[in-house]
C-alpha cells in the first residue's frame, strides 16, 4: 500500500497548506515533504494503528455525547477531536477513499449538532463554561480546522468561526475570566489559544488575535497559569504542591499536558506577532523539562504532573508517564523543531518515539496504555466517560502520525534529514525541481544509512544530516569520500552540486552505554543508540529481581550481543555479560542474560510481564 502526504506549507497543527489570508510575521525554517513512503518496523506501527485504531473507531459513539448535551464535569467531548486530528494526519499519511468518507461522516454528524447561537459541545445549558467544556470546544475547532484544511470544506471552517465567536460571546456576556473557568489554573480552558490563533490565520478576522492576546494578558494575572513570568522556574515548582484530594483542580498549576498545550498556542502565536517573549518563555520551559522531569524514556509526569522527577525516576512511580503527556511532549518538540531547525528538538523527539510512545502502544495498534512505568507492568487504561476508550488511546495516534511529517523536510537551501526511517521520501529543491531521497537503512537496529538522490537535474544546494548527540564518533562519506568536522548533537550541513544518484552514506556508533543514578542505592540503566533497553520476564538470563553488575570493556562500555527472538511482540534483543551476586565471600562468575528495547518491554498482546530499565546495585560501604 502506498503511502503518501501531500503537504505544501507547514503553518497548521496539521501541516497542510490552509487557505490563509494573514501572513505570519515568523516563518517557520523547516516545511513538510511533499510525500513519504516508510518501510521496515516504523512502517509497520503506522499501518496497524491506521487499520486497528484509526478505522475501528465508531464516530457515531464520538457523536453521540453533542446530541445529548447534559454532562456537568466529564470531558467527553475531546474524543471527537483527538480521534478527528490524529485520523487527518493518518489521512494525510495514506489518503485512502475508506478513510476520506469516514471523517466526512464525523465532521457532518458534529455539525449537525452545532446549536443556533454556535455551540458545539456536550454540557447542560446551565454547565457550560465549567469544568471541562472549554477544553472540549478547544478539540472541537482543532478538528474543525484539520479537516478544512485538508479537504477545503468551507462548511467545517463556518462551524467553527461560529463555535469560537459563541465562546467569545459567552465569555463577555458574564464577565468571565477564562482562567478561572476549568482546572488547572485556567491551563485547560485557555489552551484554547492554539485553534484561535488558526482561525485568525484563515479568517483575517482581527477579534480572534484580540482574544488571543487577552488570554495571554490573563495568564499573567495572579489567578493565571503566569507561563510567561514563571518561565525561569523550574516547571514542578512553579506553585505551591496542592493538596491530595484537590489535586486535579483549579490549585494544579504542574499539570503537565495542558501546560505544554498552552505552550503550543503561544508559538502559534508568536509566528503570528513576532513577540520575542512569547518564544523564549516556550524555549525556557522546554529546557526545564529537559532538565528536571524527563526520564530516559523521553518522558514524565506522575498523576498527570510534573514533580522534578528526573531524579526520582529510578523509583515505583504511582501514575507514571501519561501517554497524553508523551504525546504533548513529542508535539511541543515539533513546534520548536519547524520553527527553528534546531537538532535538540529532533534528537528529544528520536528518543520519545522510540521508547516512551511506541512503548505505550499495543502491538497490534489497537490500544495505548494511559501510563507506562520504567518498573512494573504494561497494564491497559481504564475508559473514561462512559465512552469505551480514554484520553490516551485517543492521543497515542496524534503522536505517532506526526512522524512521516518530520522525518525528512525542507528548507529554504535544501532538505534536512531529521529520522533516518527506510523509505523514500518527495521534496522540492530550493530551485523548486523535485528529488527524491531513498534511504536505506534497518537503523536503529544496525547504525548504518544509506541514502541516494533522485534529481531532475543537477543543483548546488544544502543536505542536512542530523548527527545524535549519544553518537560520539560518526562516518559520513559523499560517493565514497569522507566527510570531515561531523560534530554529536549537531545538523552537519553538506553544501555541495548534487547529481542525480548521488550517494550519502552514515555510520552511526551503536555501543551499550551505561547511564548511572547515583541515588540511594546507586542504580544504573542501558541503552543503545536511541533505544533504552530492559529487562523483560520473558527473556533467558537471571532472575528479573537478581542484582546484576555490568561487564564493562576498556572503553567502559557493555558490549552487545544481537540475538534472534523466537516469539512474538518483541522488536530487538541483546545477550550482555552482568556479574550477578551471589550472597557468598567471593565474587561469581559472569553470566549471559539478555534485555530487549523498551517499547516491547511487558509489551505483549495476551499476558502482562514484569520488567525494568534501571537496575539497582549492590551498596558498597566502603565507598
Amino acid at each position: 500500500m502506498k503511502h503518501v502526504i501531500t503537504i505544501l506549507l507547514f503553518l497548521s497543527a496539521q501541516f497542510v497548506c490552509p487557505q490563509t489570508t494573514v501572513k505570519s510575521t515568523v516563518h517557520d525554517k523547516l516545511t513538510p515533504v511533499t510525500s513519504a513512503k516508510i518501510n521496515r518496523h516504523a512502517g509497520e506501527k503506522f499501518n496497524v494503528s491506521y487499520q486497528n485504531r484509526i478505522l475501528a473507531q465508531d464516530v457515531h459513539t464520538l457523536v453521540h455525547p453533542f446530541t445529548v448535551r447534559d454532562e456537568h464535569r466529564c470531558w467527553q467531548s475531546e474524543f471527537w477531536g483527538k480521534w478527528l486530528t490524529s485520523a487527518v494526519l493518518a489521512y494525510q499519511y495514506n489518503p485512502t477513499p475508506v478513510l476520506a468518507d469516514k471523517l466526512k461522516e464525523a465532521v457532518e454528524e458534529l455539525i449537525k449538532t452545532q446549536t443556533p447561537d454556535g455551540y458545539i459541545g456536550n454540557y447542560a445549558p446551565e454547565s457550560r463554561l465549567q469544568a471541562w467544556d472549554i477544553w472540549g470546544r478547544k478539540y472541537c475547532l482543532l478538528g474543525l480546522i484539520a479537516y478544512y484544511d485538508t479537504f477545503k470544506d468551507r462548511t467545517a471552517l463556518q462551524a467553527a468561526t461560529k463555535q469560537a465567536d459563541c465562546l467569545i460571546r459567552e465569555l463577555t456576556e458574564r464577565n468571565a475570566k477564562i482562567v478561572r473557568l476549568g482546572s488547572h489554573r485556567g491551563m485547560a480552558a485557555s489552551s484554547v489559544l492554539e485553534p484561535i490563533c488558526q482561525l485568525y490565520v484563515r479568517t483575517g478576522d482581527k477579534k480572534y488575535l484580540d482574544f488571543a492576546e487577552e488570554i495571554i494578558r490573563e495568564w499573567e494575572t495572579p489567578d493565571g497559569p503566569q507561563l510567561l513570568s514563571k518561565a525561569d522556574i523550574p516547571i514542578g515548582k512553579r506553585f505551591p504542591k496542592p493538596d491530595r484530594n484537590n489535586w486535579y483542580g483549579w490549585d494544579q498549576g504542574q499539570k503537565a499536558y495542558e501546560m505544554m498545550s498552552c505552550y503550543e498556542g503561544l508559538l502559534e502565536l508568536y509566528r503570528l506577532t513576532g513577540k520575542e517573549e512569547y518564544k523564549k518563555a516556550a524555549g525556557k520551559t522546554w529546557q526545564s523539562i529537559m532538565d528536571t522531569e524527563l526520564n530516559i524514556a523521553g518522558s514524565g509526569s506522575a498523576m498527570e504532573a510534573w514533580f522534578s522527577g528526573k531524579e526520582l525516576q529510578t523509583m515505583p512511580i504511582e501514575h507514571y508517564q501519561e501517554t497524553c503527556v508523551t504525546v504533548t511532549w513529542l508535539k511541543f518538540n515539533q513546534q520548536l523543531l519547524r520553527l527553528t531547525g534546531e537538532a535538540k528538538y529532533a534528537d528529544a523527539i528520536e528518543q520519545t518515539f522510540y521508547n516512551a510512545l511506541l512503548g505505550s502502544m499495543r502491538p497490534d495498534g489497537s490500544d495505548w496504555a494511559k501510563y507506562t512505568p520504567l518498573y512494573g507492568q504494561r497494564l491497559k487504561g481504564s475508559e473514561q466517560c462512559g465512552m469505551g476508550l480514554n484520553c490516551c488511546n485517543a492521543s497515542g495516534p496524534r503522536g505517532l502520525f506526526t512522524i512521516p511529517l518530520t522525518a525528512v523536510m525542507n528548507s529554504e537551501k535544501g532538505p534536512y534529514i531529521n529520522f533516518y526511517l527506510d523509505g523514500s521520501y518527495e521534496l522540492k529543491t530550493p530551485a523548486n525541481r523535485p528529488v527524491t531521497l531513498h534511504q536505506k537503512t534497518d537503523y536503529p537496529l544496525s547504525g548504518q544509512i544509506d541514502i541516494q538522490l533522485q534529481l531532475q537535474k543537477e543543483e548546488k544546494m544544502d543536505i542536512a544530516l542530523r548527527i545524535p548527540s549519544w553518537s560520539e564518533k560518526s562516518i559520513v562519506t559523499v560517493n565514497g569520500t569522507p566527510v570531515e568536522n561531523v560534530v554529536p548533537g549537531e545538523y552537519l550541513i553538506l553544501n555541495r552540486t548534487w547529481k542525480n544518484n548521488d550517494e550519502i552514506s552514515i555510520g552511526f556508533e551503536m555501543k551499550g552505554k551505561i547511564h548511572t543514578m547515583h541515588t540511594n542505592p546507586t542504580y544504573i540503566a542501558i541503552t543503545r543508540g536511541p533505544i533504552v533497553l530492559s529487562r523483560d520476564e520473558r527473556l533467558k538470563g537471571a532472575a528479573l529481581e537478581a542484582i546484576l553488575r555490568p561487564v564493562v570493556n576498556e572503553d567502559k562500555y557493555i558490549d552487545l550481543t544481537q540475538k534472534n527472538y523466537s516469539g512474538k511482540d518483541i522488536w530487538m534483543v541483546f545477550s550482555a555479560k552482568f556479574i550477578p551476586e551471589s550472597y557468598a565471600e567471593y565474587g561469581a562468575e559472569p553470566v549471559g542474560t539478555e534485555l530487549c528495547d523498551y517499547a516491547s518491554a511487558g509489551n505483549a498482546m495476551m499476558t502482562y510481564p514484569f520488567f525494568k530499565v534501571w537496575m539497582p546495585q549492590l551498596y558498597d560501604p566502603r565507598k
